[in-house]
C-alpha cells in the first residue's frame, strides 16, 4: 500500500512540475495604436504589442518588480537596451519600418513580442 501511495505522489509531482514548467502561458495582447503602456511585474503584460507598419511607435515601460533580472529591456533588432528603474516610467520610440521582433530582459529570462499589422 505503501508503494502505491509513493508512486501516485511522484506522479503527480511530475505531472505538476511539467505543468508549471512547461504549460501554455496566458498571452496579453495589446493593439495597434500610437502609444503603449507596458507594466513589468513578473514579466512584461502585455506581452504582445500590435503596431502599425509605417509609423513610430512609443512604448512606456513601469517597471514595479525588484527583480534585478528585469531591470533591463532589450530589444535586439532595433539595436535598443534601457535601464528600468523601479517605479519610474522609461519612454522607448521605435522607429520604422517595423518588422515582428520580440524583446526580453537583459538576462534574457523574460520575453515579450512586437507584431506589425
Amino acid at each position: 500500500m505503501d508503494k502505491l501511495i509513493v508512486t501516485i505522489t511522484g506522479i503527480l509531482s511530475i505531472v505538476g512540475i511539467y505543468w508549471f514548467f512547461f504549460g501554455k502561458k496566458e498571452e496579453t495582447v495589446m493593439t495597434a495604436s500610437d502609444t503603449w503602456t507596458i507594466t513589468v511585474d513578473g514579466g512584461y503584460q502585455p506581452n504582445v504589442i500590435k503596431i502599425p507598419k509605417n509609423k513610430p511607435a512609443t512604448l512606456t515601460f513601469m517597471r514595479k518588480d525588484a527583480n534585478s533580472c528585469l531591470e533591463e529591456v532589450v530589444f535586439p533588432d532595433y539595436k535598443i537596451k534601457e535601464y528600468l528603474p523601479l517605479n519610474k516610467e522609461v519612454v522607448i520610440t521605435l522607429s520604422p519600418p517595423h518588422k515582428t521582433s520580440g524583446f526580453h530582459c537583459g538576462m534574457s529570462m523574460f520575453h515579450g513580442k512586437i507584431e506589425v499589422t
